[in-house]
């Protein structure tokens, strides 16, 4: 299954978090109103649930936390209903679907799973991304390139309908970060608190590394996540894990390379993945000694039917692979498989 190339729509500066997220639903309306139709997951669990009085204290207390929180993103959301045509009740799901979607029950998320290798070693530092998806993610993602009032611009791979970015990005002030979703047990969750959606767009205004963790210990999330955080001007990279409850824990990455699936790694949460587990497992038999080593890595497909790296459906599809270079300072998007394929965008960073 093939996506057609990535569209790069450029945004801003806009007099506030409304007309930014106007201007990008009225770009992509046809691939937002797509998304939203064919997302299963919506459609058959989520809109049900939003519709039944059981989620009314659950909506309410996730509505008001995160439009208090960051008002100028929830004009986001708002901005981008109305842009698009699409409903605000439909939009505010898909970005705050991993705080609701533990509380339907039989519920069945399989929306995200990605796979990151990093290294920062004398002769290479890099971080190299797999972003992961359900199927009908496929041809419904594009790339903003927003400028903020601030002088702050930024760059990010984008869900239709979600706020940039749940997968990765970068902006002016030279970080970069990628994304892994943790999914912890039901009780490790807090009902109501902070979306990730929420706290990644967040990240694209983050000054350096240290701004980004501040960011991101201080959010009071619902649910847990994996930060790969990326400052090209300090050649640095740290993996992030957090918990509910302002719960983190952190790793430098060095010379020896890591790497991360979806699940937690050195934060002890309660979780089960079975997915993560075989290619956690795969990863310690492959060669990781040069870039080449990274992308043959990461577009890795013989070693498990059912759970690959590299992923070709039919549930779950990779729809691209990001390469942070961090000396050359560039991010490099490579459509298809990163061992075969390459890059169609290079982006340079800072």
């Amino acid at each position: 299954m093939e996506s057609k190339r990535l569209e790069i729509f450029e945004v801003g500066p806009c007099k506030d978090g409304f007309e930014m997220g106007f201007l990008i639903g009225q770009r992509f309306s046809t691939m937002i109103k797509s998304r939203l139709q064919n997302d299963l997951i919506l459609q058959k669990q989520m809109l049900p649930f939003a519709q039944s009085p059981h989620s009314i204290p659950l909506l309410t207390s996730l509505s008001q936390t995160n439009m208090n929180k960051f008002p100028i993103y929830w004009d986001e959301l708002r901005g981008t209903a109305h842009g698009s045509g699409a409903s605000f009740l439909e939009i505010m799901l898909v970005n705050i679907r991993k705080e609701i979607l533990p509380f339907i029950p039989k519920a069945d998320d399989t929306n995200d799973d990605c796979s990151d290798i990093l290294v920062v070693g004398e002769s290479v530092a890099v971080a190299a991304h797999n972003e992961d998806a359900n199927v009908a993610m496929v041809g419904h993602t594009y790339l903003v390139k927003g400028s903020l009032r601030n002088g702050v611009s930024f760059t990010a791979y984008t869900y239709a309908g979600e706020l940039p970015s749940c997968a990765f990005g970068f902006n002016s002030h030279g970080l970069a970060f990628t994304l892994n979703s943790v999914p912890p047990m039901r009780h490790e969750i807090a009902a109501g608190r902070v979306g990730r959606n929420f706290i990644s767009r967040d990240l694209l205004e983050a000054q350096n590394i240290d701004d980004a963790v501040a960011r991101i210990c201080s959010s009071e999330a619902s649910v847990g996540h994996s930060y790969n955080l990326i400052d090209v001007n300090t050649r640095r990279i740290l993996n992030v894990e957090t918990a509910s409850r302002n719960r983190c824990s952190f790793h430098e990455v060095g010379a020896v390379p890591f790497f991360h699936a979806n699940m937690y790694l050195h934060l002890k949460v309660q979780q089960a993945d079975e997915n993560s587990l075989s290619r956690q497992k795969r990863a310690t038999v492959l060669p990781t000694a040069s870039r080449s080593d990274f992308m043959s890595l990461l577009g890795d497909n013989n070693n498990n039917e059912k759970y690959p790296i590299y992923m070709t459906g039919p549930l779950l599809h990779t729809l691209c692979t990001a390469v942070v270079d961090l000396d050359g300072k560039t991010l490099s998007i490579i459509e298809g498989n990163p061992k075969e394929r390459e890059a169609s965008f290079v982006f340079p960073i800072s």
